[in-house]
């Protein structure tokens, strides 16, 4: 019982610590999300390649260019949509963006797993047993509803208007969900649990990040296509 305990205070303060760490990369200035998102990207290839090493052994390296694909060109999109708009006066648009697109998965995820955790009883793929339909479904639905209210009622949130809130939040649902799935067969082809372990009790990069790895690329197509 007092494991238990000590674990859930360890996971707990991982948490808040990297919620915080988001949050300040995320609001202070575009310098310290380029910095944030620059050491995220690189913990994510770190991962990736130790990954491939342990799927393809000593042929690992051609199978890490995948990585461009799966991480570097991601990232690269998410800080161009942080930079849209950016002047030394004026930065609102690129944060919008870049908050909707993480705020959106962190809702996603959250409410997956509640939904899952009361109702859920018909898994959803053999990749990842937890996951269940009920919760897949309610995770959406609700992360949906919550980003329209917050693109609707919070002032800073109205440069982008509420119907864009409601797509990149169900862009970043779906998508986000398949990303999840993704980093989920890897890791069962490799043969562990974690990507990684830079934050004890909630896995590594790839773990943390999976979904936003596979939502950016189509949030960023809709804002060129449609914002």
């Amino acid at each position: 019982m007092a494991l238990n305990k000590e674990v859930f205070k360890t996971r707990s303060l991982t948490a808040v610590v990297f919620v915080m760490v988001m949050l300040v990369g995320l609001f202070w200035n575009v310098w310290s999300f380029i910095t944030l998102f620059t050491i995220i990207h690189f913990g994510c290839w770190y991962e990736f390649i130790k990954l491939m090493k342990k799927i393809h052994g000593d042929q690992f390296l051609p199978y890490c260019l995948l990585g461009l694909l799966y991480i570097t060109m991601p990232m690269a999109m998410l800080i161009g949509l942080r930079l849209d708009g950016f002047t030394f006066f004026w930065e609102i648009t690129g944060r919008v963006y870049t908050c909707a697109i993480v705020f959106s998965i962190w809702i996603n995820d959250t409410m997956a797993y509640v939904v899952g955790s009361l109702i859920g009883k018909t898994p959803f793929s053999k990749i990842s047993p937890k996951k269940t339909w009920e919760g897949t479904a309610g995770g959406a639905l609700l992360c949906v509803l919550v980003m329209g209210l917050l693109g609707y009622f919070i002032p800073i949130a109205k440069g982008l208007a509420v119907q864009h809130w409601i797509a990149i939040a169900a862009i970043c649902a779906i998508v986000g969900t398949v990303g999840d799935l993704l980093e989920s067969k890897i890791k069962r082809m490799a043969d562990v649990k974690d990507s990684g372990s830079f934050m004890p009790g909630h896995g590594g990069f790839l773990d943390r990040f999976d979904s936003l790895l596979v939502a950016t690329p189509f949030v960023w197509l809709y804002v060129q296509l449609f914002v």
